[in-house]
């Protein structure tokens, strides 16, 4: 839920700095910041990213979006990581170690061994974890020395493990995901109602959730909303009807991953990847950005992914620099929340966020269905987070060996070999 410009408003003269700020995405970004200036009154917007020739596109694009719609603030980007962070009172991390060529192995070789291949679950979520985690802990030690009281605001993935990397060691973060927002748009649009009329009991990790009820002036629509929409439901989740009556909640679409694993892989297994498809998107994007005509992000944009990230971001940006104590769905430490997970456990819930961080609110008891599955992911990704951190092949294997869609001996040796040799160049140990 957004903030109300009408409530507490974030101190003056707000300066973000936005990390990756070339990727194509980032004009979703840029709309948000120029459409809810109200929210978040930003005065200076910095780009950060090392690819100096998509940097000055986007950049351009971004300067022409905040002129069309008004926006007062200014924009400025540069390949220098201290100097777009210095002053900046949070620091936004949407990057992409090795790129959509890396994306593009983390979906491919694990079908190999009749596993999923994806970019943030199984062996290529671990992959990406082992490429990122030492990119960001480097970045975010930077903004520790150079701006101490800046927040970190984590829209990186795997975002759980991510967030977990960063609060272990002691940095002011929140990790941010969009499913939640994406959930409360496309439930308010089917009961016909404003999305912050729509509160929802989301619970779980990242990428590993479901909706438990979705209130609206108190009452609990879902059982209604899954009577007279569940078909549309499913199919935008690929899921089957039937399993939504017999759950009673609506999964994230990453639980096919789990569910349907065998289909899935099959499924991916007959066409190109995700990271092929994006990829040539982005290719397409970046010859519109080019336009100096264009000055709004065009409509292939949407088939980027990434839907209402920018409501979110700002949302969140504005109640840690605002203190406004209204509640979004954030990545934070569990601390108790989920009593059969460790303290230290980073959990994706509804949390009270404003200057002091994220609160998460209490939640009812988790029947074993969810709760058995938490638990799992959650030993898997501290054995991901000690791999990514110390490095080693024995690490990397008991990982693999941990997480549920794997699991085997022989798949988790031949997928170890395998992570290793593909991403050599990303892991300093190897």
């Amino acid at each position: 839920m957004l903030p109300s410009p009408q409530g507490r408003s974030p101190r003056p003269r707000v300066k973000l700095a936005v990390v990756g700020g070339g990727s194509t995405y980032t004009p979703e970004l840029i709309d948000g910041f120029a459409r809810l200036r109200d929210v978040l009154p930003l005065a200076e917007l910095v780009l950060i990213d090392p690819a100096p020739d998509r940097l000055e596109r986007v950049g351009a694009l971004a300067r022409r979006i905040f002129a069309k719609q008004g926006h007062p603030g200014t924009i400025s980007w540069t390949d220098d990581l201290d100097a777009g962070i210095d002053g900046a009172d949070a620091v936004l991390l949407q990057l992409r170690v090795g790129g959509q060529a890396a994306r593009n192995q983390d979906e491919t070789w694990p079908l190999e061994c009749g596993c999923v291949g994806q970019e943030t679950t199984g062996a290529g979520g671990l992959a990406k974890a082992l490429r990122t985690v030492p990119v960001v802990l480097d970045i975010a030690e930077r903004v520790r020395r150079r701006n101490p009281e800046a927040w970190i605001v984590d829209f990186t993935n795997p975002v759980g493990i991510v967030t977990r990397a960063l609060l272990t060691h002691g940095h002011k973060a929140v990790g941010l995901c969009n499913v939640a927002i994406g959930f409360q748009r496309k439930f308010a649009k089917l009961l016909g109602v404003s999305p912050d009329r729509v509160e929802l009991e989301h619970i779980g990790l990242n990428h590993l959730t479901w909706e438990r009820s979705v209130r609206v002036a108190g009452e609990d629509v879902l059982p209604r909303l899954l009577a007279e929409h569940g078909d549309a439901i499913a199919d935008d989740l690929h899921m089957p009807r039937p399993l939504l009556d017999r759950l009673g909640t609506v999964p994230s679409y990453y639980l096919r991953y789990y569910y349907q694993h065998d289909a899935v892989v099959e499924e991916l297994r007959s066409k190109p990847s995700r990271a092929a498809e994006v990829a040539a998107i982005e290719q397409q994007l970046l010859g519109l950005y080019a336009d100096p005509a264009l000055d709004e992000k065009p409509e292939l944009l949407a088939r980027r992914g990434g839907a209402f990230y920018s409501e979110a971001a700002v949302a969140l940006t504005s109640s840690l620099l605002g203190d406004t104590g209204d509640t979004q769905v954030v990545n934070t430490l569990n601390n108790g929340t989920l009593p059969f997970l460790p303290d230290d456990a980073v959990i994706e819930v509804p949390a009270a966020v404003g200057a002091a961080g994220p609160t998460p609110l209490p939640v009812r008891s988790l029947e074993p269905l969810y709760a058995g599955l938490i638990a799992h992911v959650t030993g898997y990704e501290q054995l991901a987070l000690e791999a990514a951190l110390k490095g080693g092949r024995d690490r990397v294997f008991s990982a693999l060996l941990a997480h549920p869609l794997i699991g085997q001996i022989d798949d988790a040796d031949r997928l170890t070999d395998q992570l290793i040799a593909h991403n050599r160049e990303h892991l300093t140990w190897a």
